[in-house]
């Protein structure tokens, strides 16, 4: 991390972070960024967007997500299609919902007395957009993309300075808004960064679980939304390995997953560098939050069964940087799991990639709008 920039004129800054209740992701990254903030020495605060919808609107918007990717994740298909996927044509804009939340928004920020907005979900960063090109947000506004695929509503022109995590993402960003861009690189906690001291106990609970089975983690996100976990977790079983299922806050998932021979299904793991650092591999289908921090670890990340939509679309970008694999089928998830063996050549450099994204502390940046 950086060394912290110098205090800014009147001295401490206090950025209103704005993320989205939306499993677990941003708010991870949301609070994150306030840790780094507070360590700077400034004042942070931290607002749900979707609380500043009217009407009940963030809650229902929450409730329809979560019901469409556990269940319906060819509805979510459809709705990510034509609302967020670039394409030609007039297309649906996320501004109409986003400015309900407009005069909640800037009566918080001067509540809050708040001197730079950053957002840390695509709903916020329509918001912020709307009501800088406006003059009606009268403090800087940053966006933090915390996706490895831009899609559309990430994009407002609005905003002063966009925060990507790989230079395909900030190109994409520069050529479709002109806006000043910066390539950071992902924010996980220190935790993940050094040392894991929890490692060793999960190291003793697998080898207690399956002694000589290398672990596999197969991430399903906080709301335990996946393919056919439980058929993965047959898969590995039956070549060799631990199947450690993350279910998160999903007890259905996991009693579906703990009826598997040999399985281990887990609910929400607070210890995550631990876990990440006492396994072989994670087997991701989202490229989220989970994915990075596996990156930070150093531990070697393959896609597989991806969700639709965005999950789709960030699973394929993270493979094309060479930082992950995209396992096309059940035999190529084997194959790639064969291909990292402890101490390759293969994993050593999918590790250095991984490490390389990490290039600088966004709120660094966001200090000096």
């Amino acid at each position: 991390m950086p060394s912290p920039p110098p205090a800014p004129p009147g001295g401490r800054r206090r950025p209103l972070i704005l993320s989205a209740s939306m499993g677990a992701g941003h708010d991870t990254v949301a609070a994150e960024l306030a840790r780094r903030a507070a360590a700077y020495g400034h004042e942070p605060q931290v607002a749900d967007v979707l609380q500043l919808l009217p009407y009940g609107l963030g809650g229902g918007l929450r409730r329809s997500y979560q019901a469409s990717v556990r269940h319906f994740p060819w509805a979510y298909a459809g709705v990510y299609g034509a609302f967020l996927r670039g394409g030609s044509g007039p297309r649906p804009s996320g501004v109409p919902l986003a400015r309900l939340a407009g005069d909640r928004l800037t009566d918080l920020v001067e509540r809050l007395d708040a001197d730079v907005v950053v957002s840390v979900f695509h709903l916020a960063a329509q918001l912020t957009g709307h009501l800088r090109a406006r003059g009606r947000l009268r403090v800087p506004s940053a966006v933090f993309l915390v996706d490895f695929a831009v899609h559309r509503q990430w994009l407002h022109p609005g905003n002063d300075r966009y925060l990507c995590l790989t230079d395909g993402a900030a190109a994409e960003v520069r050529a479709a808004l002109g806006t000043p861009v910066v390539t950071t690189g992902p924010a996980v906690a220190p935790g993940f960064r050094g040392p894991a001291p929890g490692a060793a106990r999960w190291r003793e609970r697998f080898a207690g679980q399956a002694p000589g089975r290398p672990p596999v983690l197969l991430s399903a996100g906080a709301w335990g939304a996946a393919s056919r976990p439980d058929a993965t977790a047959r898969l590995l079983t039956g070549a060799g390995c631990l199947p450690v299922v993350l279910c998160g806050r999903n007890p259905r998932l996991r009693e579906r997953v703990a009826r598997v021979p040999g399985a281990l299904a887990l609910d929400w793991v607070e210890d995550m560098p631990g876990l990440l650092s006492a396994a072989y591999a994670l087997v991701d289908n989202a490229a989220g939050q989970t994915a990075v921090q596996a990156l930070a670890v150093g531990l070697p990340v393959i896609g597989y069964r991806p969700l639709p939509g965005h999950g789709v679309d960030g699973v394929r970008r993270m493979s094309g940087l060479g930082v992950s694999e995209l396992a096309p089928d059940a035999r190529g998830l084997l194959a790639a799991l064969g291909r990292l063996r402890e101490g390759g050549r293969e994993r050593a450099e999918r590790v250095a990639r991984g490490r390389a994204l990490f290039r600088a502390d966004p709120m660094a940046y966001v200090a000096r709008l």
